[in-house]
Formats: C-alpha cells, structure tokens, sequence
C-alpha cells in the first residue's frame, strides 16, 4: 500500500489555487495595515437629508480585500474537506482522509449552528452570540472539540487506532505512513510517535480527557468561589476579612508552582488531596441547598422535595467521586484523575472569590437589592436571586476564560509528567513525549501542541464574543 500525500489527487486542481489564494491574502493584510498607518478615515459623505455615508476609502477597500481573500481560502480547505469525504480513500490524501473521519463533528456543527441562528431570538445571551462574528468563531471552534470529545468517548467513530497500541515498524514514521496488519485502519494518518503509537487517534483520545475535566473543575471552582464570595461581599466585616485572607494566601503563591506541588507523587501520596477533595466537593451540595431553600422558603413542600433530591444525588456523587466509596460501585473517578481536578479547583476558587466579592460589593449599593431588603427578604435569597443574576456577564465571560486557563496547566502538567498516568494520551504528555525528538520528528508533537492552541484560542474568542453581546444588554 502506497503512503498518503497530504493532498492526494485533489492537489493537482486545489494546491495551485490555495497558494495563490493564501498569498493574496498575506499581501491584502500587509497592505491594510499599511493603509491603516497611512489614511486617517475612510472619507465621509453627507448625503442630502443631512445624514453621513462611509465611502469607499482605501481602508475599507482593503478591508473588503481581506475578507474576501479569508472567504476564499476557507472555501479552499473546505474544498479539501468536502473532497475527501466524496472520494475514495487513497485519493483523497491525508487532509481529505481526516475530513473523512470528522463527518460526525461536521454534521454536528451545521446543525448546531442552523438550530442556534433560527432560534436565536429566543436564547437569550447564547442567541445573541450568533450576532458576533468573533462570538460565532470561537463558539465553532470549541464546540468543534467537544463534540470530537463526546463520539470519541461514546462511539469512537473519529479515533483510527486504540490510542495505546503499538504496531511494530511504525515508530516515528511520517504522516501517511500505510499499516501493516490487516484488519486496522490502512494508515497513520499524522504518523507514528517513538513508541509507534497513532499520533492522530492519541490526540483524538486526548480531547475527551481535556473537555472531561476543565469545564467540570472549572464548574466546581465557580461554586466554590460563589458560595464563599458572596458573603464575603455582601456582608463584609470580619467574615470578608477572614476570607480575603485566605484567598490572598493561597493567590500568593506562583499558580504553576502551587498546580506542581499539590500532584507531586509525594503530596498525593500523604492522602492530602482525598482530604481536599472531600471539603471542596461539599461545596457544591451546600451550594444548591441554600438556593433551593432560599428561593422556595415560602413552598415548603418543593423546598422539601429539591433539597431532599440534591442531599441525595450529591452524597451519592460526592461519595464516589471524592472519597472512592459509592455503595453501587457505578461511580468511580481514577486516582490521577482526581488529583488534577482537585488541583484546578483549589487554584482556580481564590480567584472566583476575588471576581464575585469585587461584584457583590458593588451590586448590594442597587435599589432593587434595597427594594428586596425592604420587603423582607431574607440575606441568601438576596445574594443568590438579585445580586447574583446581575453578575452573570462577567462571571460568563471568566468562566470561559477560565477553562482556557485550565486548559493550559492541564497541558503543562501533562508536560512535566505529574498527574495524569505515563501513558495517558492528554495533550501535555503527548507535547512531552514528542518533543524529545523534535528536532528530527515534529510531527509526533505539533498535533497536540496545535489542538491545545485551537482550543484555547476558540474558548478566549468565545468569552470576547460573550462580552461584546453582555455590554449590549
């Protein structure tokens, strides 16, 4: 079997075309910058009913320039894409064959895209977003992993190769490289890595434990940072003093150097983490429970029932998930697991406390936090029913920052080697793996290095468009 090209035969038409294309495009941004230091404005023309029209200046030429050439080349690889998934295997070469293997994330898209803009009056905040072009993009590319992560972990239909084998003769082999044994997918499509390992289902694999565990410690580390901050803002005194000083201990030390001692095999081995994990996991339960009882002080029998509901559920996850001893054995979190997501969590919660403390100050000042004192309200309703609601923007847009940041030491720490298990397929252990090679095989380590990069690009655009339409509220 012959190895793949990049392109295959579709690069005798596209490959030409594609170049130029991404040349005009470099040279029409080059010129708008250009254009940008050496024209003031675009001109300005009053029209006869005394309104102004933006001309045609070199600006906005050039700015039409760009956006067209960027159309154009995105219609370009979208041609590689399309092509691959019409035609047979071989021919389609490397880029068509992995456009192939995402068809499920392609699918997904369009129609989360088509349902998001024909509903998006009625969304809210999410619906608005689609009236952000940044928003939308960012919004693409992270939705783009999740639902890589979610049929890699429930169907497997993207991955080529089981992420831990290794097929004799393969290692360090290039991208295209055909396989071997019968029975397997006829290539590495990005390669081998030096334990002759599919590098493109590694970093496939990979994707589900970066979405499994950011979004989720980032989502604890809120409830946290929210159940502790809002007192602490809304009451003051000496519980705000108290609970500053802690969020300002723990912010004193170096995030990376704090993240790499709490995962050191010597911390995990004190059992400190379990003991973490059992206070911080409680937060969540408490968290609920006072919401319910706040807001339905006045029913108690759905007070009653919600509460009951949370203390069951929560203890049964807590138990599992914290302490390794679910009664049904169906919840279970690994070792390694755990002690990563404890980390994030006890890094990120000082910082939620800061942001919701800073916002709480300011909101409890509000008349309708004084209209709600005034009919009596009791103190957690008003924290969790008036103040809270009218922190959603900023809080929104730190959270997807926030995973973007966890993101980041999840791969740092996969990088060093702690937490996750060797031969974990995440993206820091793949970057690891592969850069001790680099300078003669990159591509074991470029693909992860890449997604970690798209990923956290898409979530830092997504939390740019998410406060551009919060601005407009």
């Amino acid at each position: 079997m012959d190895t793949l090209t990049w392109t295959g035969t579709l690069g005798t038409v596209l490959d030409p075309i594609t170049f130029f294309v991404a040349i005009a495009f470099a040279v029409a941004v080059v010129a708008q910058i250009v254009v940008s230091f050496v024209t003031l404005d675009d001109r300005i023309a009053i029209n006869a009913d005394g309104t102004a029209t933006r001309g045609a200046g070199l600006a906005h030429l050039a700015g039409r320039a760009v956006l067209i050439l960027l159309l154009a080349l995105i219609g370009c690889v979208a041609a590689y894409v399309v092509g691959g998934i019409v035609m047979p295997h071989g021919q389609a070469g490397i880029v068509g064959a992995i456009g192939k293997r995402f068809l499920p994330v392609w699918i997904a898209l369009i129609v989360t895209f088509g349902l998001s803009i024909a509903f998006k009056r009625k969304l809210g905040l999410y619906g608005k977003l689609m009236d952000s072009t940044v928003g939308m993009i960012g919004f693409g590319m992270v939705m783009f992993w999740v639902y890589t992560a979610l049929f890699t972990a429930g169907f497997d239909w993207i991955a080529t190769h089981d992420a831990l084998n290794q097929i004799s003769g393969l290692k360090n082999k290039v991208p295209g490289t055909p396989v071997p044994e019968e029975g397997l997918y006829p290539h590495y499509l990005l390669g081998g890595d030096n334990l002759a390992r599919d590098v493109f289902s590694r970093m496939i694999k990979g994707s589900w434990i970066v979405v499994q565990i950011a979004p989720l410690a980032t989502a604890f580390a809120f409830m946290v940072g929210i159940t502790l901050g809002l007192p602490a803002g809304y009451y003051g005194g000496r519980l705000d003093t108290f609970l500053s000083f802690l969020a300002n201990l723990i912010l004193a030390f170096p995030v990376i150097l704090l993240f790499y001692l709490l995962v050191t095999p010597e911390i995990v081995n004190s059992g400190l983490p379990k003991y973490m994990a059992g206070v911080l996991f409680l937060f969540p339960i408490v968290f609920l429970v006072i919401l319910y009882q706040s807001r339905f002080f006045t029913q108690p029998a759905k007070r009653n029932l919600y509460v009951a509901l949370v203390v069951l559920i929560g203890g049964w996850i807590y138990l599992g998930v914290a302490w390794d001893a679910d009664p049904t054995g169906l919840i279970a979190v690994p070792p390694g697991v755990l002690v990563v997501f404890v980390s994030v969590v006890f890094v990120n919660a000082p910082t939620v406390f800061r942001i919701v403390r800073g916002l709480a100050l300011d909101i409890k000042t509000r008349d309708y936090v004084a209209a709600a004192q005034t009919r009596g309200e009791g103190p957690w309703y008003i924290m969790l029913w008036e103040i809270l609601p009218n922190a959603r923007g900023p809080l929104i847009v730190d959270f997807c920052l926030r995973i973007g940041y966890t993101t980041i030491l999840l791969g740092t720490l996969g990088f060093f080697g702690l937490g996750l298990p060797p031969e974990s397929p995440d993206w820091g252990s793949t970057i690891n793996d592969g850069r001790r090679l680099l300078s003669a095989y990159p591509h074991p380590a470029l693909p992860p290095a890449l997604a970690l990069m798209s990923l956290v690009l898409g979530l830092n655009l997504l939390a740019d468009g998410l406060r551009e339409e919060s601005l407009r509220d």
